[in-house]
């Protein structure tokens, strides 16, 4: 069995997280953290009565509870400083919170050597976002032309997604010419924002979970991939399979993608 402790358990992923680790007979979820809901039985949080674990307000608890696999969904102002605890204590860990950037990554690809600690990051946890990525790679190369559109609830605190971000990268590493549409706009920021060269409109309304379009064009056609998690629980598959292969995994590992038998 694998001890599991879930940070940032009060909130909307945190308590799917907490339903999908709680069902699955393989994992044992051993601690909870989260300091709006501290001194609440789990139970409360997700509907179970019968779950009596403890909300903790402090990260301590996961040594206390002897975690072998610390889950992260916070927000984007904690997690790093979530992620430098966890090293420092040699705490593996699974995070799915996003607006993590690329020197943050450097930070944490430094830290972590030689601590015994290893950390997944995954900027979408849902198969089918993970398949559309790969797709929109292997499209990239035959249509340079592209933009994106993602869509989230209101809530979300970062923009554009992780989603997004990480799509516009792999097709930025994958075309062999780079595009730019038209700049000229009537009113300021119509066009979206530029990322790696490639155009992002982020979209946030209530109503929405998690939704991201990724259109081709060229003369005559265009190719639309698009994937839509209308629930959190489409999150869970990706979750649980990081929580059983991170101790496994490089120090730093980046990506459900790493976790799926894809070509390419």
């Amino acid at each position: 069995m694998i001890r599991v402790g879930v940070i940032g358990a009060a909130g909307k992923m945190g308590r799917t997280v907490l339903t999908a680790v709680e069902d699955d007979p393989t994992l044992d979820l051993v601690a909870a953290v989260d300091r709006t809901s501290a001194g609440e039985p789990v139970g409360s949080l997700v509907g179970r009565p019968e779950l009596t674990l403890q909300v903790e307000a402090e990260l301590s608890a996961l040594l206390d509870a002897k975690v072998d696999v610390a889950v992260d969904f916070t927000h984007p102002e904690a997690v790093m400083d979530n992620i430098r605890w966890g090293i420092g204590e040699g705490m593996n860990m699974v995070v799915g919170t996003t607006g993590i950037s690329e020197a943050d990554l450097h930070e944490i690809r430094t830290s972590i050597e030689g601590t015994g600690s290893h950390v997944f990051i995954a900027p979408n946890f849902a198969l089918g976002a993970v398949l559309a990525e790969h797709f929109a790679k292997e499209a990239s190369r035959y249509f340079p032309a592209v933009e994106i559109i993602e869509l989230h609830h209101d809530q979300k605190a970062d923009a554009p997604s992780g989603t997004a971000a990480h799509t516009a990268k792999l097709i930025q590493g994958s075309r062999s010419e780079a595009y730019h549409g038209p700049y000229k706009e009537s009113v300021q920021g119509v066009r979206g924002g530029d990322f790696d060269g490639i155009r992002v409109h982020s979209v946030r309304l209530p109503g929405l979970v998690a939704h991201e379009e990724i259109i081709f064009g060229a003369p005559g056609q265009t190719l639309t991939i698009r994937h839509d998690s209308m629930d959190r629980i489409s999150f869970m598959p990706g979750v649980l399979m990081a929580i059983k292969a991170v101790a496994d995994l490089p120090g730093l590992s980046v990506g459900l993608d790493s976790l799926l038998d894809l070509p390419g």
